[in-house]
């Protein structure tokens, strides 16, 4: 039994991500939309992620513990027709994620509401495999319910002859308004690559956790 439970755990803690990092909006989490995880105390994160029509320029930080605030910066290309946004983010963890119970956190992003201010309950769960699966509910952009599941190929780098493969998730999820896809890739600890499809044009973006 008691073999049963650790390697229960063991599996359950694989899937989860070693380190947090930002998503496009600038909240730690997916790929558009947040998760549960929140920085821990002591701990920043910053992030870049290059879209067609521009890039976006993110800073988070845990001012107290399970409090974490930051900002996006929204810079477009000139022929995009879209104006320049900065976003100021914060997000309160309520639960942590136990090996049997979410993850629960609240959030807001744009809180300045220069774009769309928008108020979000997030949950987050791994599960065996390599499975993690995430779920909320918000207005603004979120528009009601948004939802992504996370796929971890291999929990840590793999290392075959000359070559590694670093440690590799991949995101489904569906961002209220549409679905996203995406990979992130753990190239040393804290450090973190994105690549993938959302809105129907890609994007690639570069994070780093400390």
């Amino acid at each position: 039994m008691k073999k049963t439970i650790l390697a229960a755990a063991v599996l359950l803690l694989a899937a989860a991500p070693v380190y947090a990092a930002p998503s496009i909006n600038g909240s730690t989490g997916l790929i558009n939309t947040p998760s549960a995880d929140v920085l821990q105390e002591g701990q920043f994160s910053l992030g870049y992620h290059h879209l067609k029509e521009g890039g976006v320029g993110s800073f988070n930080i845990s001012l107290a513990n399970k409090l974490e605030v930051g900002v996006a910066g929204f810079r477009y290309d000139n022929d995009s027709n879209k104006e320049n946004q900065t976003y100021f983010n914060a997000k309160f963890g309520l639960v942590p994620e136990t090996i049997l119970t979410p993850g629960l956190a609240i959030g807001v992003e744009d809180a300045g509401n220069r774009d769309k201010r928008t108020y979000y309950a997030a949950a987050s769960k791994a599960l065996p495999f390599g499975f993690r699966i995430h779920a909320g509910i918000g207005d603004g952009r979120y528009d009601g319910v948004f939802a992504a599941v996370e796929k971890t190929i291999n929990p840590v780098g793999i290392i075959t002859g000359n070559n590694v493969f670093p440690a590799t998730t991949l995101i489904a999820e569906w961002d209220g308004d549409r679905m996203n896809y995406g990979a992130r890739m753990a190239i040393v600890p804290g450090l973190k690559i994105d690549a993938g499809w959302r809105h129907s044009e890609t994007y690639f973006g570069l994070s780093y956790t400390y």
